[in-house]
């Protein structure tokens, strides 16, 4: 738990953020930066956007892991919508080509890492439908 926390601190920056929130005052000292952390817990710590996002993308792009292995070491696609998993990889696909016009890292990260064991179980998918017969 401790390790988590200091990964976590590690993140945190002590510049000021992109948002212009007025950061309250605090025993009568004005709290440098302003961020939507530092509004709601000032005087602590914030973390900027990135950081966030990046969190968020390794926590997203990890849960997802654990079913595509399971899937591609067993073979076992008839629990899998084929209607769903093709939507769900066009949708990383077309959030990771947002990421690269935004230039926002992490999607353009956890997306194009998602997409390469998606396209893999889709195919697979598609593959198990035409031959087998699954629906």
């Amino acid at each position: 738990m401790i390790g988590l926390l200091s990964q976590i601190y590690a993140l945190m920056v002590p510049e000021p953020g992109p948002w212009p929130i007025p950061t309250p005052n605090v025993d009568g000292v004005k709290q440098s930066g302003s961020s939507l952390w530092n509004t709601f817990a000032p005087g602590i710590f914030w973390m900027d956007g990135n950081s966030i996002g990046y969190v968020a993308a390794a926590l997203t792009t990890s849960s997802f892991f654990p079913q595509a292995i399971k899937t591609l070491r067993t073979d076992d696609t008839r629990s899998i919508s084929l209607s769903m998993y093709s939507l769900f990889t066009s949708g990383i696909a077309i959030w990771g080509v947002f990421g690269l016009v935004t230039g926002n890292g992490p999607l353009i990260l956890a997306n194009g890492i998602t997409l390469i064991p998606a396209s893999f179980v889709l195919q697979k998918k598609i593959r198990h439908r035409l031959l087998r017969g699954e629906h």
